[in-house]
């Protein structure tokens, strides 16, 4: 987790100011483990449940929201809160509460051992070696199958701020998707506030997150953030700021061309999910995972400046009995023409 915009005295002196403290009569601070524009992230120890460490996220609000909005943004906090702790899933950190100090709120997470792909990523690079694309594809499936979770929740759940920082590896191989800073649900008619501030980390923020006009984000905003996180793992080369691209829309490399060893099938994956515009993107992250694990086949094909993608779906048995009959028919047709017109 990244302590943003910290240097090493005030972080101490952040965690000399918050050490012992005890929130909600439960859980006593060790030290702060995160903290940028959203608010702080501190690591504590759960009182009642002897040796549990827990992560507990303090909420930040825009100080200058008006009163009303302000407390429609608290309000919107409760309602997220509530809907994130009947999440249950192996990929995700499980919430376990959530509590209001006076002006402040908290969400409290499992806390996750373990490094975080940014740190394996800095390993690998540092050693001049690339992260093997079958161990990369391994945390993609599992990444997939925590958004396609997130995604079907109803309503659905969208995280908005993937990347490489905020997926840890736990001892045991599993990957968790941590961090719910900017988790948006999807509730039809509604207009959004964002209650945990900011809009992504720029390099892996799709064009329609910037602004803070949540209107026009869906499931593909996600799907976006992970091919670029895909793209930073494999290539050891961070993805281009997404407002560079529609100014130069060539200008991203290939990752091939960075690392020769990613497949062709994987290389083009990527590139379908980082198009420019939503609509040539895979239309969920289902579409996405299985175009990368070879499970449909397809060309890539430029679409306005960005990179979409022409499905082609095998035929099954059913479909393949059909056409070879209908041929035959065709051709009995012609045979009877022919012999008639003898």
């Amino acid at each position: 987790m990244e302590l943003c915009g910290l240097n090493t005295e005030e972080e101490e002196m952040i965690n000399h100011s918050v050490s012992g403290k005890v929130l909600h009569e439960r859980y006593r601070i060790k030290n702060i483990i995160g903290q940028g524009g959203y608010g702080s992230i501190y690591l504590a120890e759960d009182l009642r449940l002897e040796g549990r460490l827990c992560a507990v996220k303090q909420v930040r609000y825009d100080s200058s929201l008006p009163e009303t909005m302000l407390k429609e943004s608290r309000d919107q906090f409760m309602r997220e809160a509530t809907v994130l702790a009947r999440l249950d899933h192996p990929n995700l950190p499980k919430v376990s509460d959530f509590f209001s100090v006076e002006k402040n709120d908290f969400l409290v997470m499992d806390y996750v051992p373990g490094d975080d792909l940014r740190t394996t990523l800095a390993k690998a690079e540092s050693s001049g070696k690339f992260l093997q694309e079958d161990e990369v594809l391994n945390w993609a499936m599992q990444i997939g199958d925590a958004l396609t979770y997130l995604h079907s929740q109803e309503p659905p759940i969208l995280h908005r701020d993937i990347k490489p920082s905020n997926l840890k590896v736990t001892p045991n191989g599993l990957i968790k998707l941590v961090d719910f800073g900017l988790v948006k649900l999807l509730a039809p008619d509604e207009v959004t506030i964002t209650i945990m501030q900011g809009q992504g980390t720029a390099l892996y923020t799709p064009l329609e997150q910037y602004g803070g006009d949540s209107s026009h984000t869906d499931s593909r905003a996600d799907v976006y953030a992970f091919g670029c996180t895909l793209y930073h793992l494999l290539t050891n080369t961070p993805p281009m700021n997404v407002r560079d691209r529609f100014l130069m829309p060539d200008s991203l490399p290939a990752p091939r061309a960075i690392n020769p060893a990613i497949t062709p099938r994987v290389e083009e994956a990527i590139l379908w999910a980082m198009a420019l515009h939503p609509d040539d993107r895979p239309k969920s992250v289902t579409s996405f995972v299985k175009a990368l694990t070879g499970e449909t086949t397809g060309n890539l094909r430029r679409i306005g400046g960005g990179y979409g993608r022409s499905i082609q779906f095998q035929m099954g048995k059913a479909e393949t009995q059909l056409a070879i009959i209908a041929g035959g028919l065709v051709f009995l047709s012609l045979l009877f023409t022919l012999i008639h017109n003898l």
